[in-house]
């Protein structure tokens, strides 16, 4: 199955009432199908890896065609430099988030990401570094702690960055390390408690919620367990 073809399966089992659904999640519609992410995924497990006609797909620009792209590429032949030019395009949280959590993230080159990423001043591609931390707590079992011990530097300079999608990436990166195991979850209340102690409102907030989490019963029992 060709790009071409790929395009034209998405105009078609897209709708209007789709595209205009994107913009209840912040995701802008301009270019979109419509299609839902259940019936994409379905077709790119039917398809396969794809990997020349992912990055077709991606140039085509079009929020769906970008996202079958994710799901289309091979990780083992994405290279660094295609990594960091999709970054670069990123224009909202969702195509971020999945190129982050069903890609990047079994590149080798992941964790060089992060700390590529994650200290960038555009919003998306801070955005991916710590979406990559949040994902790689989950996916990468072979992890050692100190890996994420590393990215706590990268945790308190952007702690203050006010964007809403930073905000927000940071927090889960913290607080997804945190439910990794239980000398992370010490090591990441210690960091929490240190961003609640701040005077910057975005820091503060960061802290207090992830303190909330990492201390409920709920994490501390599942750690137990």
């Amino acid at each position: 199955m060709s790009h071409a073809a790929i395009i034209d399966w998405l105009k078609a089992a897209g709708s209007a009432d789709g595209v205009e659904s994107l913009t209840r999640y912040g995701i802008p519609n301009d270019d979109a199908c419509g299609v839902p992410m259940g019936v994409m995924k379905k077709k790119a497990k039917a398809l396969g890896i794809r990997h020349d006609t992912a990055l077709a797909l991606w140039r085509e620009g079009i929020y769906e065609a970008r996202t079958m792209a994710v799901f289309l590429a091979d990780p083992e032949r994405l290279t660094s430099a295609e990594a960091d030019a999709w970054c670069a395009d990123f224009d909202n949280w969702a195509i971020c988030d999945t190129a982050c959590f069903s890609l990047v993230d079994r590149t080798p080159y992941a964790w060089d990401k992060v700390h590529h990423w994650a200290p960038d001043a555009r919003e998306f591609v801070r955005r991916a570094g710590f979406a990559l931390i949040w994902s790689l707590s989950v996916h990468d079992k072979a992890a050692g702690d100190d890996r994420f011990i590393d990215t706590f530097d990268l945790i308190r300079h952007a702690a203050t960055d006010d964007r809403p999608l930073v905000k927000k990436a940071v927090d889960m990166a913290l607080r997804a390390t945190g439910k990794r195991n239980k000398a992370l979850n010490t090591a990441s209340i210690a960091l929490a408690t240190e961003l609640a102690e701040q005077d910057d409102k975005i820091a503060k907030w960061i802290g207090n919620h992830a303190v909330r989490e990492l201390q409920s019963d709920k994490v501390q029992g599942r750690l137990k367990g």
